[in-house]
């Protein structure tokens, strides 16, 4: 059987990381925050729970995600975000992997929970995520919006049974916020990268947007859910390419 270690970075968690950590008891026998120097007790909670604490000053995910790697106890390593949690199904189905033995790297299901509603639609389910692998085998790679898990050539990815719960957008004003800090993140990249802003892009891939997510892909499906989350996905790329001409038109 082989130990499994949990990473978990954090910045402002306290909302989210107790519920976090406790559904780790049991299937990993380590588990590792990283804490970037929280003003809220996200450290003080975390440490209640068994984890070991270690505060490092943000650099970017990427950079986080791995430092933590390296502290980890095992070779092989859960990593997780403090607004994600292991359901029931899942923990047995990392149990199981554990007692035949690790090999390759495991993906699992993700489902998000969006203002107290799981959401299965849309494109947002099932958000498949490699997040079980051996760190010297794997690596955390993008700095500048989302960082993605760069595998060795050859790693077979195997399929865990069970999701892992996702509380990412507790009210409206959270993801209304959350695209607001992310459009401008994504304008900048894409600046940076010599992209343009045209007006189709501006003005009708937002429409795109909509319709795919909420009818194409069966948000509607969702209730209101899937309406909330097709329109400020649709806002989400406006602003992104909005803010993208701006910036070539020397607006801020």
């Amino acid at each position: 059987m082989s130990g499994l270690s949990a990473v978990v970075i954090t910045r402002n968690e306290a909302h989210n990381i107790v519920r976090c950590l406790r559904a780790l008891k049991g299937v990993c026998t380590d588990v590792v925050v990283v804490d970037a120097e929280s003003s809220d007790d996200t450290a003080a909670l975390a440490r209640a729970e068994g984890a070991r604490v270690i505060v490092r000053k943000w650099t970017d995910y990427s950079d986080q995600k791995n430092f933590a790697n390296a502290q980890a106890a095992h070779p092989w390593v859960l990593s997780l975000d403090a607004d994600e949690e292991l359901s029931d199904t899942l923990r047995t189905a990392l149990q199981r992997a554990l007692d035949k033995g690790l090999a390759g790297a495991y993906a699992m299901d993700r489902l998000t929970n969006y203002c107290g509603q799981w959401v299965r639609h849309g494109g947002w389910y099932p958000d498949t995520k490699v997040r079980l692998f051996h760190r010297d085998q794997a690596r955390w790679e993008g700095s500048h919006v989302h960082e993605t898990l760069a595998l060795a050539p050859g790693i077979p990815v195997h399929r865990l049974d069970g999701d892992l719960l996702h509380y990412s957008y507790p009210t409206l004003a959270s993801h209304a916020e959350r695209i607001e800090r992310y459009s401008t993140l994504h304008a900048q990249k894409m600046y940076a990268a010599g992209k343009q802003a045209s007006v189709v892009k501006r003005w009708l891939s937002p429409v795109a947007k909509f319709l795919s997510g909420y009818l194409l892909q069966g948000g509607l499906l969702d209730g209101r859910a899937g309406w909330h989350i097709a329109r400020l996905s649709a806002k989400a790329v406006h602003l992104k390419y909005a803010k993208l001409h701006a910036l070539h038109h020397g607006r801020s």
